[in-house]
């Protein structure tokens, strides 16, 4: 198969090349990118990697109907999931989750990872689901999960040892809920000290929130510094950021470079939770993703809750995610942020490919219609054909 005259931009790029906007013609052979030519066509179309969801919650999606939506409330949002979590049944699990999992797939998403809601010692039904269909989807997406447990729970020693050994027998990633909590760094210091003695790695719900005293991002860097886990830890939302003091926001930033901290932001969610609800609000819920990349640290935008209490919208469609970024964060030029939801999650999630395209990179590629970055976000510019193991999937 041919692709003539794509766009590929900058950040996806594993190849040399020349002028910024030049065009490419890409051969498919088998389930791979056998070449990449300089075009001389105008662009018909945009080239990305298939998409990487790094923050997801694909055990509570869909429940809006039954529990309502918070608007604003992000403890009320918590408050009516776990009431409605008490009955949760295998059945309407798999149900909701094959949903998400097949919406993502149609959309261009190769791999997605998942938050299990995880509030006791013992693992939640929702782990055994997510197994069984981690194993039937193998091959179409990459299905990954963290354990989302309260922080405080983990002052339970006997508590901490037995869920990280079942998120280790899983082949999981060991979580927590981290805001504003009474003994943070020696809480904190305990699920590290978990990560390690299971070989897992980290990903946090940290600073959920508009509270410049919310600090846990800065706590979790230095962390990460002196146990040397440099690369193996993932923080999700830190919203608290935008609040802050620009010195201090910057030194807590240079804290996370320096760790090599995953920053993934979710701006659908946070722009629905965080904010006042009894006016037009100005604070925005996202974190300082521009001032990040100044120091080299790329966040990820991720698509977080669809259709629930803590974000009653949305869909698992990552171009959708990426549009709702740019405009909220101005990320401008908007091409130079693809890697946002390529390249950047790839490298959260520890993936056998970053998502760069080059000869022999796999085929599995998004072609969009867009034919510049301005058609990026609109509805023309979004039709894509999803292209796995070098065939077409889907034009939508």
């Amino acid at each position: 198969m041919k692709l003539e005259a794509v766009r590929i931009p900058p950040c996806l790029r594993g190849f040399e090349a020349g002028d910024a906007e030049q065009v490419f013609d890409v051969t498919l052979v088998g389930a791979q990118v056998a070449a990449i030519e300089a075009s001389e066509q105008p662009a018909r179309g945009t080239l990305l990697s298939a998409m990487v969801d790094a923050h997801a919650h694909i055990d509570k999606n869909y429940t809006v109907r039954e529990v309502g939506a918070a608007e604003g409330n992000l403890f009320a949002a918590i408050g009516r999931t776990a009431a409605h979590r008490a009955h949760w049944t295998a059945d309407a699990l798999r149900s909701r989750m094959r949903r998400a999992l097949d919406e993502a797939w149609h959309a261009g998403t190769r791999a997605l990872r998942t938050h299990l809601d995880w509030a006791g010692a013992e693992a939640p039904a929702s782990l055994a689901v997510l197994e069984e269909l981690r194993a039937q989807w193998h091959g179409r997406i990459e299905l990954q999960f963290v354990a989302l447990v309260p922080l405080d729970l983990f002052a339970d020693i006997e508590a901490g040892d037995r869920i990280a050994h079942a998120v280790q027998r899983a082949g999981g990633v060991l979580g927590a809920f981290v805001y504003r909590n009474d003994g943070i760094v020696s809480k904190l210091g305990r699920v590290f000290d978990l990560a390690q003695t299971y070989q897992l790695a980290l990903d946090f719900h940290v600073d959920e929130g508009l509270d410049p005293e919310a600090t846990g991002l800065r706590t979790i860097a230095q962390l990460v510094i002196a146990r040397e886990l440099h690369g193996r830890v993932v923080c999700g939302h830190a919203c608290s950021l935008s609040v802050q003091d620009d010195a201090a926001a910057r030194d807590t930033l240079a804290l996370c470079a320096q760790a090599g901290l995953h920053l993934v932001a979710l701006p659908t969610t946070n722009l629905y939770l965080q904010g006042a609800w009894d006016r037009t609000p100005v604070p925005r819920g996202i974190t300082r993703i521009r001032e990040a990349a100044a120091l080299g640290l790329r966040a990820s935008l991720a698509t977080d809750n669809v259709q629930d209490a803590f974000y009653p919208y949305g869909s698992y469609d990552l171009m959708e995610t990426f549009g709702l970024g740019v405009q909220m964060a101005h990320l401008a030029p908007a091409s130079d942020w693809l890697g946002a939801i390529t390249v950047s999650p790839a490298k959260a999630l520890g993936l056998g490919w970053d998502g760069c395209i080059a000869r022999g990179c796999p085929a599995d590629l998004v072609l969009l219609a867009a034919t510049d970055e301005y058609e990026l976000l609109d509805p023309r510019g979004r039709r894509r054909a999803v292209i796995r193991a070098g065939r077409i999937l889907e034009s939508a």
